[in-house]
């Protein structure tokens, strides 16, 4: 007798092999058949389960995320997760071609599913998961971290400086988070919020960030790990920070801190835990997922590291050494449950599921729908405020390009009468389905930070290409180590060609303007629009508001002209 699982499964895999799955009728009736209780489906295992969601960048309701669709890695990296996409993404796991994993987790045929699958995340949603990991478990046995970035990216974290998503956080149960885009709410903000290493700011919430010092004496700035003790088993979490945050984000925002990966503390800060009775050290990390693989390999004594930054969602752990990798993706799309069995002061065994918050499929919980409807009531109205509406697929993700990103290009192009524009290639961000109409909570979900504003600017072409360069190395630096920022800048008004495994400076070549077809020439100088600087002062309009009032010209986006970049790998 097969489960209702197993049916589903081998249906939808049937449906993939005939061409039914993403378009036929059987194919959409199984795919919505995927219920809250198939979701949460799980045989536990010992005597603890973690819990871990990151980068939710204050989204509480659904929305559409498409995962990307070029995701490069480099050096070691090159080849393995995350760094597959599309179909590669799901043969190598084993997932079948339009079923709720290949939505979830791919950009394959993401157009078509959406519309079968629906929205995902929302914090009611993620709630009412937790709550039953709860029930099932005991919330003696359950441990519930943030990996970071989640008083940022809406309207309302921007208005309410994170207090909407603190509210949200401890509605949620977060026993323990660390940060990223927090810090850009300022250091006194941060400071009231969550307080330093001798106690705590008004947030009922761990704040552990082992790799943060004061510049002064080079002291601990928040508390570096504390121990929990869940179902018997002392569990030591250490917290760990972006490390780049003043290199990618404004440095004058943050003046007294220095970050960094900072190895040798994460060493004393394991055999700080250890030594104070741990059996087992996670590392809450937001270093990336590549940082933190480079990191478990030379850091002994981390059993798990809950990985975030990156926004990549694996299926299954990954093994590197004696430690797992864990990456839980983004927006509230997923919430990883990773059960362990203790024995001597290891890891004897373990279970995972990386479970997907597909918001149709889950009924909300009412208490945290409460409180979000309270949190936007006094902006619904101004936030669902249509100002366009997208004919076409928008979505950021993506290592050097993508539409929504050009939509701002073109944007700025016109609203700043500029030749060349720079818009940020940041990782946050959602994406809007064709039919979809364009709000202003769309807008904010795109622009929302503390330094907005567009400038424009005379920049010769030798600055031009420095800067390429200098985020094309962040990026794609073959040691993770030297990764600092998201993905690679978008530009408008140009082209040109990226070689992702040359060596430093010698990736970016044959720019062109493309309003004249000519090479952009070293001395002269072009009129340049861009949002988002690191500099103190920066002085123009926010970008929300130059986007809205191009969308509102646009009306209807149904192309998007985009700047062409030609990608070149070298042979293996």
């Amino acid at each position: 007798m097969h489960s209702r699982r197993e049916f589903l499964q081998v249906a939808l895999a049937a449906g993939a092999l005939t061409g039914l799955a993403g378009t036929s009728a059987l194919g959409q009736a199984l795919r919505r058949g995927l219920s809250q209780e198939d979701i949460l489906r799980f045989e536990a295992k010992g005597q603890v389960t973690i819990l871990h969601f990151s980068d939710c960048h204050a989204q509480i309701r659904p929305v559409y995320f498409r995962e990307p669709s070029v995701n490069l890695g480099v050096g070691e990296a090159r080849g393995l997760p995350p760094h597959l996409t599309d179909r590669e993404f799901l043969t190598h796991f084993g997932i079948a071609p339009g079923s709720a994993q290949a939505y979830m987790l791919s950009s394959a045929d993401f157009e078509v599913l959406a519309k079968d699958y629906g929205r995902v995340g929302g914090m009611d949603r993620l709630a009412t998961l937790v709550k039953a990991v709860r029930a099932e478990r005991g919330a003696e046995r359950t441990l519930l971290l943030d990996g970071g970035d989640t008083l940022h990216g809406s309207y309302t974290a921007l208005q309410t400086k994170g207090g909407d998503m603190v509210r949200i956080a401890e509605a949620l149960g977060v026993d323990a988070m660390t940060a990223h885009w927090e810090f850009t709410l300022g250091h006194e903000r941060v400071s009231a919020l969550f307080g330093g290493k001798d106690g705590r700011g008004s947030a009922k919430i761990d704040f552990l960030a082992g790799n943060i010092m004061d510049t002064e004496f080079e002291e601990p700035v928040f508390r570096p790990w504390r121990i929990y003790e869940k179902g018997g088993v002392r569990i030591g979490v250490i917290g760990q920070a972006f490390p780049y945050t003043p290199i990618a984000n404004p440095r004058w925002m943050i003046p007294g801190w220095s970050f960094g990966i900072r190895e040798e503390e994460v060493r004393r800060n394991v055999a700080a835990v250890r030594a104070a009775g741990a059996e087992i050290v996670v590392l809450n990390s937001h270093n990336g997922f590549d940082v933190d693989r480079k990191l478990a390999g030379r850091v002994e004594g981390i059993d798990i590291i809950l990985t975030a930054h990156t926004h990549d969602a694996i299926p299954r752990p990954e093994r590197v050494g004696s430690t797992l990798l864990v990456a839980s993706g983004s927006n509230t799309k997923f919430l990883s449950r990773l059960d362990l069995d203790v024995k001597g002061g290891r890891i004897a065994d373990y279970s995972y599921s990386l479970m997907p918050v597909l918001a149709d499929a889950i009924t909300p919980d009412p208490e945290m729908a409460r409180l979000i409807d309270e949190i936007r009531a006094p902006h619904e109205t101004m936030l669902s405020t249509e100002i366009a509406r997208a004919d076409r697929l928008l979505y950021r993700r993506g290592n050097v390009a993508g539409t929504l990103d050009d939509l701002i290009c073109e944007a700025l192009l016109a609203e700043r009468d500029a030749e060349i524009c720079f818009s940020p290639g940041f990782r946050w961000g959602t994406s809007l389905i064709p039919g979809q109409p364009i709000t202003w909570d769309d807008v904010y979900n795109a622009t929302a930070m503390t330094y907005p504003n567009v400038y424009r600017l005379p920049f010769r072409g030798e600055m031009i290409k420095a800067i390429l360069e200098d985020v094309a190395d962040n990026l794609f630096n073959p040691d993770p180590y030297y990764q600092q920022g998201g993905d690679m800048v978008r530009v408008g008004g140009m082209s040109f060609t990226i070689d992702v495994d040359a060596p430093m400076g010698q990736r970016i070549s044959d720019m062109r303007l493309l309003r004249t077809g000519e090479p952009i020439e070293a001395g002269f100088v072009y009129t340049v629009a861009g949002w988002a600087s690191i500099n103190e002062g920066t002085e123009g309009p926010p970008i929300w508001d130059l986007f809205a009032s191009h969308l509102r010209k646009r009306q209807v986006i149904a192309d998007v002209p985009s700047a062409p970049v030609r990608i070149v790998r070298r042979a293996m």
